[in-house]
């Protein structure tokens, strides 16, 4: 967003001065890790670590699929891709409508706030299996997301490689499998195939989108099934003891090395 050159080299500045001045540094994926490490020289590569996002796996269960939020929205017992979270334009969350549109025994539910909702509103105008749902208070998420059959983690192209969508650990630990049109060989598309609990397709490529979504939504066993690998993976790798046990353990080593 920023476009003046001053700005930008002082901005660039502070931030290689804040990685050579620190004894450590955590990002959340190995990509983060490649990003940061190529903005220094090599001797400071060491300093760059990866922890995880975690997630809170006793206050996100999976749940029954039939919730109350369902019958608020007006929801039935049909099939409902969820795409929750920030509605932004870095999502391309109209393929999602053209899925929609192709698919009208499926609902696809859009809940969120974002500076996109308004011209994904107008889109959705005529499409009868699209609904729109606000953020809802923290102590619904769990039923939130087990109100989605199917979730979508969308980013356009080249966004994947910056940015971890935090949400996609809350999908698995909710017991859901994911969509994920994202980067190649990115994050959440690694976590996905560690997982075993989801899709990955390309950004922007409506079609493939389209034809991944598809076959999960009629396939019900899948759907289990991915979900449940989803929630083993976060149980074992992810949880707040897992995440805050490696912060002791770089603290630590940073400690003992200072």
């Amino acid at each position: 967003a920023i476009t003046n050159s001053t700005v930008i080299a002082l901005a660039s500045w502070l931030e290689r001065f804040t990685y050579r001045r620190s004894h450590a540094v955590v990002v959340l994926s190995k990509d983060l890790q490649r990003n940061v490490r190529a903005k220094l020289s090599s001797r400071y590569a060491s300093r760059i670590h990866v922890i995880e996002n975690f997630v809170d796996t006793q206050r996100i269960t999976p749940r029954d699929r039939m919730t109350a939020y369902r019958a608020e929205l007006g929801i039935g017992s049909e099939v409902v891709v969820m795409y929750a979270g920030n509605v932004g334009f870095s999502q391309s969350l109209e393929h999602v409508l053209e899925f929609a549109e192709r698919s009208p025994t499926v609902t696809v539910l859009i809940n969120g706030d974002g500076a996109a909702l308004q011209s994904l509103r107008a889109l959705a105008a005529d499409i009868a299996n699209v609904r729109f749902g606000g953020y809802q208070p923290e102590t619904r998420l769990a039923e939130v997301l087990a109100t989605g059959d199917i979730h979508v983690v969308s980013l356009r192209a080249g966004l994947a490689t910056v940015s971890v969508p935090s949400k996609t650990y809350s999908i698995l630990a909710a017991g859901r499998p994911v969509v994920a049109a994202v980067d190649a060989g990115t994050e959440i598309n690694g976590l996905l195939e560690r997982a075993g609990a989801g899709l990955s397709v390309a950004p922007d490529d409506v079609e493939a989108l389209c034809a991944a979504l598809s076959s999960l939504a009629v396939d019900a066993p899948r759907r289990e099934r991915l979900g449940a690998n989803g929630r083993t993976y976060v149980e074992r790798h992810v949880t707040a003891r897992d995440v805050a046990e490696a912060y002791v353990r770089l603290l630590s080593d940073s400690l003992s090395n200072s």
